[in-house]
């Protein structure tokens, strides 16, 4: 996975961020203000910076200025600021991303996880082996001793959401609005069927349900 430093001065932000992306598997080194930022991103090798405008000392867009004097690394940029004057100088300063307070976990989760894959950054396989099981998850496909398994993208979509957050409980609420968004109305049941179709299809034991919240992702042993 991915070396990530979070620069947030707030510490129960800082601190909720961190422990998210752990249990995602990346490596976090936390920082608290500007000039802090700045010298553990010279003694570290960062693959990703996730960092607040609001900061002590050094502000974050004077911060991200300094780092693209020497590096292309991508930047998400936190703020409690919604007015396009500070987006666009994010952008002008080479931002990658940017995301408003407060923000969903799992939305920063799959805004990282883009970041980190536009920027070559291997995050998860293409495909991997589940059992006798092989999912393609770029050819949206899947396979077995048989042969090709009848299964649909969302399907796919769904389990690629699950490993992506392994260990961590999706509740039905955040996939479905994650998969399906404001396409068309759905209900709670849906994610169940999915699942219930995923672990038939794919004999998976991997995926857990968590009573009264929704799912997650365990690497089978």
């Amino acid at each position: 996975m991915a070396t990530i430093l979070i620069v947030e001065d707030d510490v129960k932000t800082n601190d909720a961020v961190c422990e998210y992306l752990k249990s995602a598997g990346h490596k976090i080194i936390p920082a608290y203000d500007g000039g802090s930022a700045l010298q553990i991103f010279d003694t570290n090798k960062i693959d990703l910076i996730v960092l607040d405008i609001m900061l002590p000392k050094i502000s974050g867009l004077s911060v991200l200025h300094e780092i693209r004097r020497k590096s292309s690394v991508p930047v998400l940029m936190l703020t409690a600021i919604e007015d396009e004057y500070t987006q666009v100088t994010g952008f002008d300063e080479q931002a990658d991303d940017y995301m408003t307070k407060p923000f969903s976990m799992i939305l920063l989760g799959r805004r990282i996880t883009a970041l980190l894959r536009r920027s070559g950054k291997s995050i998860m396989p293409d495909r991997m082996a589940f059992g006798d099981v092989t999912v393609d998850f770029s050819g949206y496909t899947a396979k077995d001793s048989l042969g090709k398994i009848d299964i649909t993208p969302k399907e796919i979509d769904l389990l690629k959401l699950l490993v992506e957050h392994k260990g961590l409980v999706l509740t039905r609420s955040q996939i479905l609005d994650d998969l399906w968004g404001d396409s068309y109305p759905i209900i709670d049941r849906t994610v169940d069927t999915y699942i219930k179709n995923l672990r038939k299809k794919l004999r998976l034991d991997c995926i857990i349900t968590v009573k009264g919240i929704g799912y997650k992702y365990e690497a089978e042993s």
